[in-house]
């Protein structure tokens, strides 16, 4: 393991099963308003279209304009179904099996909102996003700093805002096959309010 994650840092409070977690639907929203505009305003900005697979999804994508075919991979069923952007979808706990059940190089991007803080085992995952990507699609992960705590890896919560950002940049500079990533945060600076802040990188052959 990369020095950069101590012993214990991707434990969790509640170490059972994801699929007990999740079996309930909730269908609510995870951040405000102003940060969901923000992760919808990003998608738009890197043109994120064509085939694209929305990791971790629930009942709402938040894409302005929905992508020509957009796969959802997410653990309630009755969430996924009701989520209108979606041509089709799997229910898979990443948690308990990283592997994607999709061809090499499959997707034109991946998108991971506000769930990147949950997954226990980061560098599969990030392997496996790399594997199903076509060379120059892009995987954006966005989140805020809020979340189910007790779900959440330690390494997580026990770090600020500028800490998350890092701990994403590094699961993407420990997977082969990304660029160096970009990080920004996506709302203004202010006393109230959700931040959102976008991570990204493209899939590449070289890392430039």
């Amino acid at each position: 393991m990369d020095p950069s994650f101590a012993p214990g840092f991707f434990h969790r409070v509640d170490p059972s099963s994801d699929s007990l977690f999740y079996d309930l639907p909730r269908f609510v929203t995870h951040i405000d308003d102003g940060a969901l505009a923000a992760v919808g305003t990003l998608y738009e900005e890197l043109a994120v279209e064509g085939r694209v697979l929305d990791l971790m999804s629930s009942w709402v994508s938040h894409f302005r304009t929905p992508p020509h075919e957009l796969v959802g991979l997410g653990m309630n069923q009755h969430e996924l179904k009701a989520n209108p952007a979606l041509r089709h979808f799997v229910r898979q706990d990443l948690n308990a099996d990283p592997k994607l059940p999709f061809a090499d190089a499959s997707f034109d991007h991946v998108v991971c909102c506000v769930s990147v803080d949950y997954l226990v085992h980061p560098l599969a995952v990030f392997s496996e996003v790399a594997r199903v990507l076509r060379e120059g699609g892009l995987f954006v992960c966005t989140f805020s700093n809020r979340c189910f705590p007790t779900k959440a890896i330690r390494g997580w919560r026990a770090t600020n805002d500028a800490g998350r950002v890092q701990i994403v940049r590094r699961y993407f500079e420990l997977t082969n096959g990304f660029s160096e990533p970009v990080d920004e945060l996506r709302t203004q600076r202010r006393r109230f309010g959700d931040p959102l802040y976008g991570v990204w990188a493209a899939r590449t052959t070289v890392r430039i």
